[in-house]
Order: structure tokens, then C-alpha cells, then sequence
């Protein structure tokens, strides 16, 4: 009997799945995506969309890696699966017409894939957004300090978050990757 096995391509998108599913299942912990940091965001990717679902960037290179999947590029405010691998504060106002899903069918929401960095230099408090974790998947709470995202980012999440509704965020820095699902509460300090 013959035991099918993984192609390269096909164990890199199960082990960015893994690392994906496990930062949503702790919220605030670091994941190891198990590629190279350049390629990161396809990764990603390669783990969640396909043909069936449709996504949205602002960078124009990585687009042109996000078509080859054959998902479809839609408008921000239609489409399931956000990149962005810079995100600036034109980003983030436009992200408040981005999809928070509705009460039938809170799935429809998108889904954010952020870069930033997670090991910021603590010295250079302008840079440096302190955040406190709470809720399930966190016993107690948990400190993060995140660089490279608009401080005006925490507070639009927060005016959209109304469990059920709101984003699934993922936090990619270096190869890593930390999961922000809706269900946590994000305090800026």
C-alpha cells in the first residue's frame, strides 16, 4: 500500500495552517510559521485562501503573489482576507469599512494578516505600542509590545469589536506569527 505524502508546497501551507490555528488558540503567543521571513505573507496565503474566497492589499508585490493562489482581488470593503504587510494610517481609516460579518452570519467578517514587529526596541517609546491581552485562551493576561502599526489602529478594532462581530487579526513579525481573535480584549497602555 502506498502512503500518500505532502508536497513541498503542501507542508509549508499545513505548517503555516498549525501555526495560524495555534496563535488563535493563544492569543498573545508567538508562532513559528517555519519559513523564512521574507516569506511569510505567502505563506499565509498558501494556507488560507483559494479559489473560493477573495482578498485585499495595498502593496502592489504582493498582490501579484496573492493572484497566483486564483483567489479573486476585491474592493477593502468586500473582501475576506486582508494583507497587509505595511499597514499605514490611510490603511486603518479604510479598514473601518472593511467586512465585521453580521449577527446570521458573523463568519463573513475579514480576516487582517498585519505586519509589524514584535520585538521592538523598548527605548523608543514613539515606535512602541504597549498592549495588555485579555479573554479566552489567556490565563489572566498577557503584555505585548508591537511596533509598526498606527496607535489609531487598537482604537478602531476596538470601536468594531461587538462579539460575535468584528476581525481576526494575525501579527506577523520576523517568521512569526501572534493571533488577536475577537474574542480578546486589546488595552493600549
Amino acid at each position: 500500500m502506498t502512503v500518500p505524502t505532502m508536497t513541498p508546497e503542501e507542508t509549508r501551507a499545513h505548517a503555516a495552517f498549525v501555526a495560524l490555528m495555534g496563535a488563535l488558540s493563544y492569543p498573545g503567543r508567538r508562532r513559528a510559521l517555519g519559513v523564512p521571513p521574507a516569506d511569510a505573507f505567502s505563506a499565509i496565503a498558501d494556507a488560507l485562501i483559494d479559489l473560493e474566497v477573495s482578498y485585499y492589499s495595498p502593496d502592489a508585490r504582493l498582490r501579484a503573489q496573492l493572484a497566483r493562489t486564483g483567489a479573486r482581488a476585491a474592493a477593502s470593503q468586500l473582501a475576506r482576507y486582508h494583507f497587509y504587510p505595511t499597514l499605514t494610517r490611510a490603511d486603518v481609516a479604510a479598514l473601518r469599512d472593511a467586512s465585521v460579518g453580521s449577527h446570521a452570519f458573523p463568519d463573513d467578517s475579514a480576516t487582517l494578516i498585519v505586519g509589524c514587529d514584535l520585538s521592538p526596541h523598548v527605548d523608543d517609546e514613539s515606535f512602541v505600542t504597549r498592549l495588555r491581552l485579555s479573554g479566552p485562551g489567556i490565563p489572566g493576561a498577557v503584555d505585548l509590545l508591537v511596533g509598526g502599526i498606527p496607535g489609531s489602529f487598537w482604537s478602531v478594532r476596538a470601536q468594531v469589536i461587538h462579539y460575535p462581530l468584528g476581525w481576526d487579526v494575525f501579527l506577523v513579525s520576523e517568521g512569526q506569527v501572534v493571533g488577536l481573535p475577537r474574542t480578546i480584549a486589546v488595552g493600549v497602555w
